[in-house]
């Protein structure tokens, strides 16, 4: 005789920027494993939504606009009353915001998991320690009960690419002639972050010699800081800033030879699909645990400063005026690692 297992329906938060996004898959795959008999949905921004679309384990998206068409308290009220109705079983908030906090409470959810460091952690009913030193995906994994043993937390996000995506990449890659290329994503919503575009130059003349075309990637925010660097050089240097979505940027990362970019979104999406990179961390280090953990990846950071890390995120401009961070971390380091990468 068979026996029918209820299915669970998980509630998961995420509304936070699009790495943050990309990391919390590994956790949503296994609550998956851990329940098969579920339904996962994921509350996120708009920003995010085809990344947790993209995963093979999520039901369904709920978009929260809450800096645009849903800010304000009246939204929010509004979409806490469509979660209670939702009647679902379990809710997990990787991201600790007030707001988070609120939908909550607002859901009914009897089983809630949060982080202890996370705005009106009362909300939730199990409050689990956020271990500043474990990676963000370790982290995550431990909000859902995860048993750690040595390195078994290294699971790889999981996102299907499409033949849409797929077709898109093929068509530009044919269009602009590009067989072998290196990728240089060199935006961050935060300037401390980015490591100089002078430098930037120096590691796209050097891909050049070695007989490389450069990719540079980027959302159109980073579009002026593509172009730039687009414009120092007359050929084989194209920039694709602002022209594809996230999972066609992955599919770009993924067909590269090596992808060199800044603390930042890219470096989450080359593990995710176990592409060559090297970040390269100016204001932040890796020990804040927002590093690819795949075997291609290499990490690169001055860190004999005083001053470095000088905020978990980093600022507009250095709180010094130095930015030392970025400035000594010289471009003939980052030309060994490439030499390693391309033999």
């Amino acid at each position: 005789m068979e026996i029918l297992v209820e299915k669970i329906n998980i509630l998961v938060i995420q509304t936070s920027f699009i790495g943050d996004a990309v990391l919390t898959l590994p956790m949503l795959q296994y609550l998956k494993e851990k329940y098969k008999n579920s339904n996962i949905d994921v509350l996120t921004i708009p920003a995010d939504e085809t990344i947790f679309l993209s995963s093979p384990v999520v039901n369904n998206v709920i978009v929260y606009d809450k800096r645009g068409k849903d800010k304000g308290i009246n939204s929010l009220l509004k979409l806490g009353r469509k979660l209670k109705v939702s009647n679902y079983n379990n809710l997990f908030s990787p991201h600790r915001s007030f707001r988070s906090a609120v939908l909550t409470l607002l859901s009914g959810v009897k089983e809630s998991f949060g982080f202890d460091n996370a705005s009106l952690k009362y909300a939730y009913k199990n409050i689990v320690k956020y271990n500043i030193n474990n990676h963000e995906v370790l982290r995550n994994l431990q909000l859902a009960g995860f048993s750690v043993n040595n390195t078994n937390w290294k699971i790889f996000p999981q996102i299907n690419i499409g033949r849409s995506a797929e077709k898109k990449i093929d068509e530009f890659l044919l269009n602009k002639k590009i067989n072998n290329y290196i990728c240089i994503a060199p935006g961050s919503v935060w300037e401390t972050k980015v490591y100089p575009l002078e430098y930037y130059k120096k590691i796209i003349e050097f891909c050049l010699a070695k007989n490389y075309a450069v990719v540079l990637s980027g959302s159109k925010a980073d579009m002026e800081k593509c172009t730039e660097l687009e414009k120092s050089f007359d050929k084989n240097v194209i920039s694709s800033a602002g022209l594809f979505s996230i999972i066609e940027t992955i599919e770009l990362v993924r067909r590269s030879k090596l992808l060199i970019c800044n603390d930042s979104a890219p470096t989450h999406f080359a593990m995710a699909v176990n592409a060559s990179v090297i970040t390269l961390y100016c204001s932040t280090v890796a020990e804040f645990g927002f590093y690819p953990y795949n075997d291609k990846s290499v990490i690169l950071s001055y860190n004999d400063l005083k001053c470095k890390p000088c905020g978990i995120h980093g600022y507009k401009k250095c709180p010094i005026d130095t930015f030392n961070c970025a400035v000594k971390l010289k471009p003939e380091v980052i030309f060994n690692e490439i030499e390693k990468v391309i033999v």
